[in-house]
């Protein structure tokens, strides 16, 4: 192609004038050639990367073990295979047990044979199927919702809902624990941000009450469950306040879907409230729904915009067929079953109970599906893990900067097809090993720290 005709082309893609003036831009390069050569870091020189050597580094000093990223060699629930060894695991989202239901791996094979793999393309484009709008469908059943729209990963799912309905002129006031999607969501929509305590409607009342009345759009965000802590936000009282300040109010159910009320249906049920009182139910398909992906669910309106503008939406390809049909077939087993949402929840409150017994602090934990067992010390906290680990117990530890060290924690999250005898043993070997190293003081107050700076420095 005339390189005077792509340059056109391209001008008019990108809404220039034609006459262009060619000379001012022949000097502005010409001026810039004259610059000194810029040099750009390699990663190996960034900051950023010389931390996480630095702390790998440590735990080697410290004789710790990693104990992430843990190769599991087949599907995981109550149980783990792991390096050839089966493991009483407390590390899995199968909240309900259903990531081997058969009912749940025949609609997963039945949609592959009839969609193939991949759905190939953006929805908007040609990517769509008929199974997308199934599982919208059973969504907005479950809330009792206009529409629903799935995407393609959880945490897109917030980055993408709140960037596309929030801007510059608008406010997002959060519960200080949201999870990090949500925070990417505003830091994008370049909205004003906000924060109120933890689970404290009358907190939250203050922060509106400064500030409602200079934004053209507020947003306030909560979670159903609070995946670090357990605990259960107060629906009534923001949706009182909702009543009074006229916000739009964004409740997270990643962790309370199949979790709470007594069918499992979500925080609504656990209340006893309308779900029409809520504006956007959002949640993601990885934990009850043993898929992945993320959806919103609400008005008619609120969908058609998401589905026209959310960029996450319109410029990723659509959920796998796969995906889509597994996640249909476990919300029909959580309508069909409800007794493994009323076994989740015997086991939860059992685990919270044993542990509470043996003097293990739960902090906020109501006994609903995730129970942490606050250690304190980001070390011990990780010996603790590895400990648990070696004696046949997967649970994994939530540490700085994760948390505020300070709050380091073990995360239990609890299935329905957990045994009484694996609770029992998970929450005795935990307290007695926890014992063991308050006794030998071991954790960050225990480490020599010139020393360790010395040999960190040397490698």
């Amino acid at each position: 192609m005339d390189e005077s005709k792509r340059q056109n082309i391209l001008n008019r893609m990108k809404g220039l004038q034609k006459n262009v003036d060619q000379g001012r831009v022949f000097r502005t390069e010409q001026a810039l050639s004259s610059l000194p050569r810029r040099k750009q870091p390699g990663f190996g020189d960034l900051p950023e990367y010389k931390q996480v050597v630095m702390q790998q580094r440590a735990s080697e000093y410290l004789g710790m073990e990693n104990p992430f990223y843990r190769a599991h060699e087949g599907a995981s629930g109550a149980m783990a295979m792991i390096d050839g060894r089966t493991y009483d695991n407390f590390a899995s989202y199968d909240y309900l047990g259903l990531n081997r239901h058969p009912d749940v791996l025949g609609a997963a094979e039945r949609s592959i044979q009839q969609f193939g793999i991949s759905a190939s393309a953006s929805r908007l484009v040609a990517g769509e199927r008929t199974i997308h709008h199934e599982l919208e469908s059973s969504i907005a059943e479950n809330y009792g919702a206009e529409a629903a729209i799935c995407f393609v990963s959880g945490y897109l799912t917030n980055v993408a809902a709140i960037s596309c309905l929030m801007g510059p002129r608008d406010l997002v006031i959060h519960d200080e624990f949201m999870h990090n999607s949500g925070l990417a969501g505003v830091k994008l929509s370049g909205a004003t941000r906000r924060f109120f305590k933890h689970n404290d409607v009358a907190d939250l009342e203050r922060v509106l009450k400064s500030l409602a009345d200079q934004y053209e759009r507020i947003l306030v965000i909560a979670e159903g469950v609070y995946s670090m802590d357990g605990d259960i936000a107060d629906l009534p009282g923001l949706l009182r306040l909702k009543e009074q300040y006229g916000f739009w109010l964004m409740l997270d159910e990643a962790h309370s879907l199949g979790v709470l009320g007594d069918s499992g249906r979500g925080v609504f049920e656990h209340y006893g409230v309308d779900p029409a009182s809520v504006d956007i139910w959002m949640g993601t398909l990885s934990k009850t729904t043993c898929s992945c992906g993320g959806y919103i669910a609400g008005s008619e309106a609120l969908i058609t915009l998401l589905k026209a503008q959310a960029g996450g939406f319109v410029y990723s390809v659509g959920l796998a067929p796969a995906l889509a049909g597994a996640a249909i077939a476990s919300l029909g087993v959580l309508r069909a079953e409800p007794q493994r949402t009323r076994d989740l929840r015997r086991n939860s409150h059992l685990f919270l109970d044993l542990a509470r017994q043996r003097g293990l602090d739960t902090g906020l934990s109501q006994g609903y599906s995730v129970v942490p067992v606050l250690v304190a010390d980001s070390l011990r906290a990780v010996q603790l893990s590895n400990e648990l680990y070696q004696a046949g117990v997967n649970v994994l530890p939530i540490i700085h900067p994760a948390v505020p060290e300070g709050l380091a924690r073990l995360r239990f999250f609890i299935t329905s097809a957990h045994t009484e005898e694996q609770i029992g043993r998970a929450v005795d070997l935990t307290a007695t090993i926890l014992e063991k190293l308050k006794q030998q003081n071991f954790g960050l107050a225990s480490v020599d720290v010139g020393q360790l700076m010395a040999k960190l420095g040397k490698g």
